[in-house]
This record gives structure tokens, sequence and C-alpha cells, in this order.
């Protein structure tokens, strides 16, 4: 039984750059050199890798170069071994099949300023962004870079930090700055986003606990430890498209039910920070445990990874 098909397009690794201590840049492009899929700015994809892994990266090119993709790895060598097998074996000339683009920062024009606050390699989600904003004229942004002391992306920041739109700060020489004098003030009309080391995070976040929520975005390189419920009960989710009814034990997550259930669910991170197993949701009452989903976006979708129910019965839209 299969609910969806997983859509995935193929591409050829053309190219593997050196761009900092521990982080290759790899391009993608589709092997018969057609136009990839759009994308927003700052939006993901998930690798299929060739020995099964599914990995998500951010997209670091702007959306205007849509006959590429360009993603950057940092080799973690204690990690779930995806960025390892990027690293050690991936080569150009390799076909590695990615999903389309999803998600991605909001440029709507509501918002006038943006303000980004990355700690090294998380500055790999605002550089789509950054190089976007450079040909939009009625935004004003400003990229925060923390480094201990090298800047990754030196070559591609550059640009950047040459107009001004970039300011490094170097933790090494300075300590870390205070992180509410770079945000600045809340307003309707400024956007503020972090992506970096957890502890950065959490500053960043007891910093923002004022600002509206739509205001405030955050990326994550590592999920969350899951939350364990001790008062979960059992319920049903009603396959909307299929008439399916699968039953959900108590303190087993959707994703692990409907994957006993024969239906193919998207996964990566399987903890609610890629975005990769967003499912629609019609009846019921879902608990969202997710961290990427806006409050906008919770009243339809969910992450089948992580939401649990607070209704004896939850309809999905499968």
């Amino acid at each position: 039984m299969k609910a969806r098909p997983i859509t995935t397009v193929k591409t050829v690794v053309t190219g593997i750059e050196d761009a900092g201590a521990g982080i290759k840049l790899f391009t993608l492009a589709d092997p018969d050199r057609w136009e990839l899929p759009p994308f927003k700015p700052g939006a993901h994809i998930d690798l299929h890798l060739p020995n099964g892994l599914v990995r998500t990266y951010s997209l670091c090119n702007e959306p205007a170069d849509n006959a590429r993709y360009f993603i950057a790895v940092k080799r973690e060598a204690e990690g779930r071994g995806g960025s390892r097998a990027l690293h050690d074996d991936i080569r150009i000339g390799d076909i590695i099949g990615v999903s389309l683009p999803r998600g991605g920062l909001e440029t709507g024009p509501e918002i006038a300023r943006h303000v980004f606050v990355a700690g090294g390699i998380g500055v790999t989600p605002f550089l789509s962004m950054a190089r976007h904003l450079m040909q939009t004229d009625d935004v004003d942004f400003a990229l925060h870079l923390i480094v201990r002391e090298e800047i990754p992306f030196a070559a591609h920041l550059a640009p950047l930090i040459d107009a001004d739109r970039v300011v490094v700060h170097r933790t090494s020489q300075r300590g870390r700055p205070d992180l509410a004098s770079l945000v600045g003030e809340a307003g309707p009309q400024t956007m503020v986003s972090c992506c970096g080391p957890e502890s950065m995070i959490d500053d960043f976040e007891q910093v923002t606990a004022a600002w509206p929520a739509a205001n405030v975005h955050v990326e994550r390189f590592v999920a969350p430890p899951p939350v364990i419920d001790p008062d979960a009960k059992p319920f049903t989710l009603s396959l909307a498209r299929t008439g399916t009814e699968i039953q959900v034990r108590a303190g087993q997550t959707m994703l692990a039910a409907l994957q006993e259930g024969g239906i193919d669910i998207a996964t990566s991170c399987c903890g609610g920070i890629c975005g990769a197993c967003k499912v629609g949701w019609i009846e019921g009452k879902p608990v969202h445990r997710d961290r990427i989903l806006s409050p906008y976006e919770r009243e339809r979708y969910l992450m089948v990874c992580v939401a649990g129910s607070d209704s004896e019965r939850l309809v999905l839209d499968l």
C-alpha cells in the first residue's frame, strides 16, 4: 500500500570544493544540463545517498541560479554517517537523487529588514537569502557571522563582506557578541533568523522570546531529543484518500505506525527539524512537537515523526 509517490530528481555531482576546515561545497546539476526545479531562498533538499541514507541540506546558491544546486557539508566524525559518506565516498560524476526543494525564508512585502545571526557553518542557509537580497533594492539586511577565527566559504562571502552586508565577529579576539545588540528592537517589518550551535540558538530564543513568532526563524543542525510523554494514549489515524485506518500504540510515533502499515513517508532527521515528513491533517487535535512549522502552517500540517494526538482519531490527508 502506498499513499503517495516520493519524488526525486536525478542529479550529477559536477564540482567539489574545499570551503573551510572540514567543509566541502558540492555542486549538483541535471545530467543533461536542464534547469533544476525552482526553489525559494534558503530552501532545503534531501539527498538520497548511494548507501541508502537520506540527509537534508540547505541550498546555498540564489534561486535565479537554477542550473545547479550548491550544498555545503561539514564532516562530522561522530555524526549519523551522512557527512562522512559525502566527504569520503562521493566523487565528481557520481549520481545522487534529490528531493524537490521545500521551505525557505519568506521575503514578503511586509518584511523590510532581515537580520541573520550565524555561527560558523550555520551561515549556509543564509547564503542563498543574502545573495537574493543583494539583488533587491527595497529590503535591507545584515548577516552577523560568529566564528572562532577562520571564515567558512571565504571566497563566496567576500563580495558580501566588501559590501558591508556581512559583519564577522571573531570570538578568539573579543568573545561572543551580545545577541540582543545584534538583533535590535522587535518590529513588525523585521525578520530575525539564527542558525548555529545549540547554545547560540538557546540564547537567541531567549533574546527573541517576546517577538512575534512569525518574525523569528531558527534553523537547527541536530534534532532535539525525542519528547517522551508518560501519559500518551493510543489513537487512530484515518487516511482520508484511501479510507485506511491505522492504530498508533501508546508511545509509538505516527511515522512508525504509518510505516508498519505500508505507507511510504519521506524521512530524514526524524526529529522535527527538516520538514521531510510534513503531512496535511484534516480533523482531530494534533500535538505539534516540531521545530520548523509556523503557527499558520500548523493549522494545516504536522510532522509525523514527532507529532502526537490529543484526540482519539486524527484524519490525515493521505
